[in-house]
């Protein structure tokens, strides 16, 4: 089924209508709690990368309001936080701007999710579109595993890729993650074979991140409880941090990913 791109007022109300953006799902009292180990440098929500300023948490909060649009009341500590859809379709344009200089024949690019369950119909189409192109899909290192501690207590996952976007798995089901140790085997790998990094990533969690504290240019999705990636952004070592509910029903994102395309001029040759 073909999805007409919307104009950007549509595609704000689409967004808020859906959670997308707007009054999302995400909690203040996890996106405070999200903060707080940020600013307290907590490995877990870095996603690998690692900032040069201090970033204490009333830094962090302002941040987040000036980039994501969560709520500027310091007394505002439970129940439902925002996004602000706007500043979603802002950075939206600005990751097209990035995905238009690497629509080239002979760029090389490299997507990764480690939201399987809702971001990965956002990376395939992104892929598609490229590759229709004339860009050069990366998918180096298939198979590379790592050791990740879960709450069922260490595990090996692996790097797989569907419709050329990496992803991890384990015991045969594709895993939600936030480690940077795929991306950094990913990258790895590439310098194995003799090849150069990625000229761009376009990627979420720890996949973003990894790719950029390596210096690898880096676009990517971050939720309102994931301020690394704006931090990120903040510092120049992300190009763009796209706010956005990451764990919607994927079918949600079509819009959004029509628009992105549309903004980019590239086409997926699968919405037909």
């Amino acid at each position: 089924m073909t999805t007409t791109p919307l104009t950007r007022d549509e595609l704000r109300v689409h967004l808020v209508q859906n959670r997308i953006a707007g009054d999302v799902a995400t909690t203040r009292e996890d996106n405070l709690f999200k903060y707080g180990l940020l600013a307290s440098r907590m490995a877990k929500v870095m996603f690998g990368l690692e900032p040069t300023g201090r970033w204490p948490l009333d830094d962090v909060l302002d941040l987040m309001v000036d980039r994501v649009g969560v709520s500027p009341d310091r007394g505002h500590l439970r129940g439902a936080d925002t996004i602000d859809a706007d500043k979603t379709i802002d950075a939206l344009d600005r990751m097209a701007t990035h995905l238009v200089a690497a629509a080239r024949p002979g760029s090389r690019v490299l997507l990764a999710t480690g939201h399987p369950a809702g971001l990965l119909v956002v990376q395939a189409a992104v892929a598609r579109a490229l590759a229709a192109a004339g860009v050069s899909v990366l998918t180096p290192g298939a198979g590379t595993s790592y050791e990740a501690m879960t709450r069922r207590g260490r595990i090996t996952r692996h790097v797989r890729y569907v419709e050329q976007v990496a992803v991890v798995s384990s015991l045969g089901d594709l895993n939600h993650t936030h480690s940077p140790a795929p991306m950094r085997g990913l990258l790895a790998a590439l310098a194995d074979a003799g090849e150069p990094p990625p000229d761009l990533v376009v990627g979420d969690h720890g996949w973003a991140g990894a790719a950029g504290q390596a210096g690898v240019p880096t676009v990517g999705f971050a939720d309102c409880n994931d301020p690394a990636l704006f931090v990120g952004e903040a510092e120049g070592m992300v190009a763009v941090a796209v706010p956005l509910d990451d764990n919607v029903q994927p079918q949600l994102y079509a819009p959004l990913t029509a628009y992105l395309l549309a903004a980019a001029g590239l086409t997926d040759p699968a919405a037909t």
